[in-house]
């Protein structure tokens, strides 16, 4: 009897879903584990500010290759054979991490890392909306938008705690990866494919991401909030450790992980909350908190106060997540099943543009300004892009309101 559109052919959804989800936060995971280790880095190898931004900017670049070649692959090919080619990836970058003495070997961690999550991404964000539970079908989006979070807080905290209080934590951080690596491959191989299209022939054929010209305007609103959401994201992950060593007046490399841990561990509680939400008074929520935690964290730098910048920090971190659940939720609506895949990829061509090119601008400022006064000028554009990102999305909501639609 043939499958359903859009169902595994073979396996229990559950299962298939969580594997899936697995695979998200361990990806999100492994690629913040090296932003707790830049301080260690940097102090080793002698790497200024913004060779520290350029090494993080690899990494999104590779995954913005990964997106723009491989992007809309798992909605031809599956969902399946895609996750499984990322992980190995995965495997094989975290043994050049394990490996790395130096900036180069570092680059070309970093560079095979980024093809992983970018090969992976649209399969998965597709995947996670296809295998929802029947009876929370909203929860797809959900794991979505937390799991990126999630991840990235459990990777500073945990790199965090390593680097300060375990042997060789340049090399354990990677190999116990490859480990969760691993398992999650045999789970991947083993869940049902769920993609309707799928058996098709692979080709690696570059292309653009495109967005269905009928939901461009409300995408271009939605993504607008994404973009401010990610520059904050990309800030933090690259320059945020170095930020909260100097403020906190510790060497403790613990502190800089647990930085980038409260920002995520925030942004996850604030989803947690506002998971039944309407998603577009989610983002409006997520925005006027995005706001806020910017003018504490500019509070913080003025008066070099350790305790302000650290409530500063659960604030964006709320405001970060709620914004983000909202904008991915409300776009996650727009696309089509045989298009999601390619849609899910066009999100994150635009977050991991917001991650890279803002946070390498900030690493070469560093350098002739200072890391305080480089911080100050972008934590005040940053709110700029989060002020328009809330009037759009507000206008947004209104005009939905009027047709009677909901999004």
């Amino acid at each position: 009897m043939p499958q359903a559109a859009g169902r595994p052919a073979a396996g229990p959804r559950p299962s298939g879903f969580w594997v899936v989800g697995a695979v998200l936060v361990l990806l999100m995971l492994s690629s913040s584990v090296p932003s707790a280790l830049y301080v260690l880095y940097q102090q080793r190898w002698g790497l200024s500010a913004g060779v520290v931004t350029v090494v993080f900017a690899v990494y999104a670049v590779t995954v913005l290759a990964g997106l723009l070649l491989f992007g809309s692959l798992s909605d031809t090919l599956g969902r399946r054979p895609v996750l499984g080619a990322g992980l190995v990836l995965a495997i094989v970058s975290m043994g050049l991490f394990a490996g790395a003495g130096g900036l180069g070997l570092l680059l070309a961690a970093r560079a095979v890392q980024g093809l992983a999550v970018g090969l992976a991404t649209g399969a998965m964000g597709a995947a996670l909306l296809e295998l929802s539970p029947r009876s929370r079908p909203a929860l797809g989006a959900q794991v979505n938008s937390a799991g990126p979070t999630v991840g990235i807080g459990l990777g500073g905290l945990g790199a965090g705690l390593l680097v300060q209080y375990a042997p060789a934590p340049t090399v354990l951080s990677y190999l116990l990866l490859v480990v969760a690596f691993a398992v999650t491959l045999v789970g991947v191989v083993r869940m049902g494919e769920s993609a309707p299209g799928a058996g098709g022939r692979f080709r690696v054929v570059p292309h653009r991401i495109r967005v269905p010209a009928a939901v461009r305007r409300r995408f271009a609103v939605l993504v607008l909030t994404v973009v401010a959401v990610w520059t904050v994201g990309g800030f933090y992950l690259s320059l945020g450790p170095h930020l909260a060593l100097s403020l906190l007046h510790t060497t403790n490399y613990l502190a800089g992980g647990a930085t980038v841990a409260l920002l995520a561990g925030s942004a996850t509680c604030a989803q947690l909350l506002l998971g039944r939400t309407e998603p577009l008074r989610t983002a409006v929520l997520g925005l006027l908190g995005l706001l806020a935690g910017l003018a504490l964290v500019l509070l913080a730098l003025g008066l070099g106060s350790a305790p302000v910048f650290l409530v500063a920090t659960a604030v964006l971190g709320s405001g970060w997540g709620a914004a983000f659940l909202g904008s991915f939720r409300a776009i996650s609506t727009l696309a089509e099943p045989e298009h999601r895949g390619e849609l899910t990829a066009a999100v994150y061509v635009f977050a991991y543009l917001a991650m890279s090119v803002p946070a390498v601008l900030a690493g070469l400022l560093t350098n002739i300004h200072g890391l305080q006064r480089t911080s100050v000028g972008f934590m005040a554009a940053v709110a700029a892009v989060c002020a328009l990102a809330l009037f759009t999305t507000l206008r947004l909501a209104a005009r939905t309101r009027a047709e009677g639609s909901t999004l």
